[in-house]
C-alpha cells in the first residue's frame, strides 16, 4: 500500500483480520507480555464509554490487562469484521465484540479501530471501545 492509497492487498486484509481475533486469544489467556504483537508502542486504548478511561502506551495497556480475578471477562470474541481504507490512507476496522463474564453474562461492544502496518506487521494504533446500545 503506498501513500494515500484507498486499495488493501487480500492478505493485508487477512492479515488484519487475524489481528482483531488476536485480541481475545491474548487477552483472554493473560498474555499481557505478547501484547506487542496486537498494538503499537504507542497504542491508545479508550474505554471511557465502559467507565475505564483512555489509557496510551504498550505498559499502561499490560497494566490494564492485568488479570483481575472473577473480574476479567472470561471470553472476548469478535466479530463483523469490516476493512477501510479512508482517502488519506489511514486503516480503519470496524467490528462488534461478545464479552462473557465469569458470571455468565454477556454484552456487546462495538471496536472501533486504527490500524497500521509496522515492521512487525500490522498493530492496532488506536482502539474506542463502545457499549452497543440496547433495544428498547
Amino acid at each position: 500500500m503506498t501513500e494515500h492509497d484507498t486499495t488493501l492487498a487480500v492478505e493485508d486484509r487477512l492479515a488484519i483480520h487475524e489481528l482483531m481475533a488476536l485480541h481475545g486469544h491474548l487477552v483472554d489467556d493473560g498474555a499481557i507480555d505478547d501484547l506487542d504483537s496486537l498494538f503499537t508502542e504507542d497504542a491508545v486504548y479508550d474505554v471511557s464509554a465502559l467507565g475505564f478511561g483512555a489509557h496510551r502506551g504498550l505498559d499502561r495497556l499490560r497494566e490494564l490487562f492485568q488479570y483481575k480475578g472473577e473480574g476479567n471477562p472470561v471470553g472476548h470474541h469478535v466479530t463483523n469484521v469490516m476493512v477501510r481504507v479512508d482517502g488519506d490512507g489511514v486503516v480503519r476496522v470496524r467490528s462488534k465484540g461478545i464479552g462473557v463474564l465469569a458470571s455468565g453474562s454477556s454484552g456487546t461492544v462495538i471496536y472501533e479501530d486504527v490500524v497500521k502496518r509496522t515492521p512487525r506487521g500490522w498493530r492496532i494504533a488506536e482502539r474506542k471501545v463502545r457499549m452497543k446500545a440496547s433495544a428498547p
